[in-house]
């Protein structure tokens, strides 16, 4: 039909209008095969067929005779044959209509409207709205988490009553109780502010309805037939639901699907025809944006050509008890593409309080949070599907909001990896997560996916491990490293790699020949070696990259002309159209000038990479005049003690946790604020740092040379045998395929060494190197606490101090790095006066324990007294102090108690 020349919209309300005929037809609401005997003979004189569908529709949607049927037809009213325009079709065309109607669509699962609109949609709309079809399994889990379960629970707490009240003779007083939950039942509301075609719409009245059916045999029991008096028209109904939809088309069908719901069950329970008019105009479906709203809306402001969106602000939503929904998969990143530039900069003014970065859901999600904590407000619960990212630190942040308010909200279920299921050929590609919010400090439960079947099915069968504790908002049970703080000493030395914004930097290293490469005098620092994700996990493209920054426009024409006509033919015009005035006006450089990357990378042999989204957490050293991709974490060490840690399985267990997964491939994606900036490394010992080092050293250039000697190998090849090992699966029991990895690659050799880098580091910290996950985290948690204290006591363990003092540290610090560059000794610091020891015990054990730290070596009472104004006079109680500290683990002491130290290895 569309390629007759209709439009989508039109061919898919012109369907959903013949679909929900045939419906009416086969639960009777039409005469009995009058629907079909309709088409046979439109099918014979097709001419006829546009003429006799519009009249029997008008006569639907206003009662009466139609002689297009010769019977008189009930009325339907509602909105949905308002427009009854049909369409000219050819006989066969007609006569697939026909053999569709000898269907029985009595029972048609509503869902499959969404579905024929989804798959009526142009895909360029379908992407811009993120419009995706979520099968029943999944709109049934949220569903009854959300609104079913506290609905239940209340049921119980009135049965429980009613049964009581039974029991004392008080039948009426029970009858009552039951009455008056089944009335709160009837004006419950729930909202889903994206509610595309209905589905979650429509499976919360389809359960509320079944809810209502028990409330209502529940009253017969007690009072018969008469306790049902009065309650044939206060029924749960579509008025109850509410939805908003930008989509008119999918608005009109989320009010058809939510009446077809609402009629199968009243013929199923009442087995006759409901009162007319047969649907009702509720309006209860709004065709709207859902977060934004402004002067003139639904219409932009064209202003010099511009759109633009005056006095952007968030509409207001219609008041409910539940708020479900399925809202847009955008990411942040994506919203000014999709959604236009003058969209998302009125979106962002008006939701100031939001991160730019945060996923579109997150706006819904955020909203939803307000009102829930708003004072006097009447929702109970909110419940979305968003992509997995949710638990990722833009999203994050926009949870912990509210998960850490003064009055909190809770997340009561999180599931945070579900599968999703492609319904059609371009739909939704993505991992996704539920979660379920409720006002107060609560315990929640986490569903982890542990098997997934038929997900590409209309059945999909997930089974889950259960976990219940307060559930944080990384969608995790157990230690919070969401609570962890940024550490000074991880300052300044991890970023992206570059971001080019523009393919006609790379280049091949021929092409960077006929550039002048080799024969341009300094060209080799603006041509360099260029690596991404793929190229460090897999095989490297061998692709080189121009760099032009710092060189203005003017220098790079004068100095490499070659270079700067082939950026202005291949990277200017794509430049031209960008957002950022910036990327437009500096066209001959990156996206960004990355002056981080760069001047922590100045002067360094090599430095660390580990890929940014990826399945196995690989560190390595990267040659520092290769240019990482912006999908590499870059990070500007270049020992191998830093290495060691870094492979080590307490980063890696770490970075798991406090990253965030990415994609349909479910990857681990490492953020460097949330896995390296507060990750404590061990205050190890120089003999420590060696012996990690010489491992590190040995795991990088093994792992290097097998792949150089070996072409077919990947890094990820290595890495996906070496967990099999892991496993437990041995040698001889792994397929040919990884048999031949496992030979060429030595992998076994590669688990050693991890083996021994993990003991190492595990000393390093002073812990048991088999610690269990929960523990390393806890412990790491727990360093942090403590290096966070120190650092603000003015004790900073500095990763690389040479680079970061001079840039982040303190005065002091400064001065004293500067005398020791210089060769000389320190000035003797102005004589202060020596502090009070503290009166109140609580306040003594942190001034000794303070000044042990401070001091940096081993001393005895009788040294830390003289520090204090008292003298000998505190040494008794600085002495129960030490022994207290010793024996809490704190301290320890080499020569039988007659020192103590500050235990660095902790």
């Amino acid at each position: 039909m569309e390629k007759s020349g209709y439009a989508t919209e039109e061919v898919a309300m012109f369907l959903m209008r013949v679909l929900f005929t045939m419906f009416a037809e086969d639960v009777e609401l039409l005469p009995k095969d009058s629907f079909k005997a309709l088409l046979k003979d439109c099918a014979e004189k097709p001419e006829i067929f546009p003429g006799m569908m519009e009249d029997l529709w008008k006569a639907m949607d206003e009662g009466g005779f139609t002689a297009t049927i010769r019977e008189k037809v009930k009325k339907f009213n509602g909105e949905f044959f308002k427009n009854r325009r049909a369409l000219k079709l050819a006989r066969e065309e007609i006569g697939e209509l026909a053999a569709a109607a000898m269907y029985d669509w009595k029972d048609v699962e509503p869902a499959i409207f969404g579905t024929f609109l989804e798959q009526a949609l142009d895909p360029s709309d379908r992407r811009r709205l993120g419009a995706h079809y979520t099968p029943r399994a999944y709109v049934e889990r949220l569903v009854i988490a959300t609104i079913i379960d506290p609905l239940r629970a209340e049921w119980a707490q009135v049965l429980s009553t009613a049964e009581r009240q039974k029991a004392e003779a008080r039948n009426d007083a029970a009858v009552k109780s039951v009455q008056s939950f089944h009335e709160k039942l009837c004006d419950t509301k729930v909202l889903d502010p994206a509610c595309g075609t209905g589905n979650f719409l429509y499976v919360s009245l389809e359960l509320m309805k079944r809810l209502e059916g028990e409330v209502l045999e529940a009253l017969t029991d007690l009072g018969g037939q008469e306790a049902l008096t009065g309650l044939e028209t206060h029924t749960v109904d579509p008025h109850q639901f509410l939805g908003m939809e930008l989509n008119p088309r999918a608005a009109a069908i989320a009010e058809l699907v939510l009446w077809i719901g609402h009629l199968q069950w009243h013929f199923r329970t009442k087995g006759a025809a409901p009162s007319e008019p047969i649907l009702r105009a509720f309006h209860n479906i709004q065709t709207m944006d859902a977060v934004l709203k402004w002067d003139g809306y639904p219409m932009p402001k064209v202003v010099n050509g511009v759109e633009t969106y005056p006095n952007p602000r968030r509409p207001d939503w219609p008041k409910a008890d539940y708020i479900v929904d399925n809202p847009p998969f955008i990411g942040g990143k994506d919203i000014r593409a999709r959604m236009g530039g003058a969209y998302a900069e009125a979106l962002w003014k008006a939701h100031k309080h939001m991160n730019e970065s945060a996923d579109f859901v997150m706006y819904w999600w955020d909203r939803s949070a307000e009102i829930l904590l708003k004072k006097g407000s009447s929702l109970k619960r909110f419940g979305f599907v968003t992509t997995n990212s949710i638990s990722q630190v833009f999203q994050r942040r926009v949870m912990e909001t509210h998960l850490s308010a003064k009055k909190p909200l809770s997340l009561v279920l999180a599931i945070p990896d579900h599968p999703w299921t492609k319904v059609t050929r371009d739909s939704a590609a993505v991992r996704i997560a539920m979660t379920v919010a409720e006002a107060g400090k609560h315990d929640g439960l986490l569903m982890e996916v542990t098997a997934e079947e038929g997900v590409e099915t209309d059945s999909p069968v997930i089974l889950f491990a259960e976990k219940r504790g307060k559930v944080n908002s990384d969608l995790t049970v157990g230690v919070d490293v969401t609570q962890s703080e940024k550490l000074k000493a991880n300052e300044g030395i991890c970023s992206p790699g570059v971001k080019l914004h523009g393919s006609g930097f790379i280049v091949t290293p021929k092409e960077a020949v006929v550039l002048g490469l080799g024969t341009r005098p300094g060209l080799e620092r603006h041509i360099r070696h260029y690596r991404n994700g793929k190229d460090m996990t897999a095989r490297s493209r061998g692709v080189m990259v121009i760099d032009n920054y710092p060189l203005s426009q003017g220098e790079l024409r004068s100095q490499y002309p070659e270079v700067y006509q082939h950026v202005a033919t291949q990277v200017r015009p794509e430049r031209e159209s960008n957002n950022m005035e910036f990327r437009r006006v500096n066209w001959h450089w990156f996206g960004a000038t990355h002056e981080t990357y760069r001047s922590f990378a100045q002067g360094l042999h090599r430095i660390i990479v580990t890929v940014e989204t990826t399945k196995h957490r690989v560190f390595q050293f990267l040659d520092a005049s290769i240019l990482p991709d912006n999908m590499l974490v870059a990070i500007g060490l270049n020992d191998g003690y830093s290495l060691g840690v870094l492979c080590s399985r307490f980063q890696v267990i770490w970075a798991l946790r406090a990253g965030g997964w990415l994609g349909i491939g479910n990857d681990p994606r490492y953020s460097k604020s949330r896995c390296f900036d507060p990750f404590p490394f061990p205050a190890a010992t120089d003999v420590q740092k060696q012996k990690i080092g010489t491992i590190a050293e040995e795991l990088d250039a093994h792992r290097k040379r097998v792949l150089e000697e070996h072409q077919h190998l990947t890094l990820t090849g290595l890495y996906n045998v070496l967990e099999r090992l892991r496993a437990g699966v041995q040698p001889g029991d792994l397929d040919p395929r990884e048999r031949r990895i496992f030979d060429d690659g030595l992998v076994l050799i590669i688990k050693e060494l991890h083996d021994r880098l993990d003991a190492a580091v595990a000393e390093a910290y002073g812990w048991p190197v088999d610690l269990a996950e929960e523990e390393v985290l806890a412990n790491l948690v727990a360093l942090n606490r403590e290096r966070a204290k120190e650092e603000k006591r003015g004790l900073v363990r500095w990763l690389r101090p040479d680079y970061q003092i001079p840039r982040f540290g303190s005065d002091k610090e400064k001065a004293e790095q500067l005398e020791a560059d210089l060769g000389g000794a320190a000035e003797p610091a102005a004589r202060t006066a020596k502090p009070s020891f503290p009166v109140a015990d609580a306040d003594q054990t942190p001034a000794v324990f303070n000044m042990l730290i401070e001091t940096g070596g081993a001393l005895n009472a009788a040294d830390i007294a003289a520090r204090f104004k008292q003298g000998q006079k505190v040494r008794p109680a600085v002495a129960s102090v030490l022994m207290a500290l010793y024996r809490m683990g704190l301290i320890s002491t080499s020569d039988g108690g007659r020192t103590f130290a500050w235990r660095r290895a902790a």
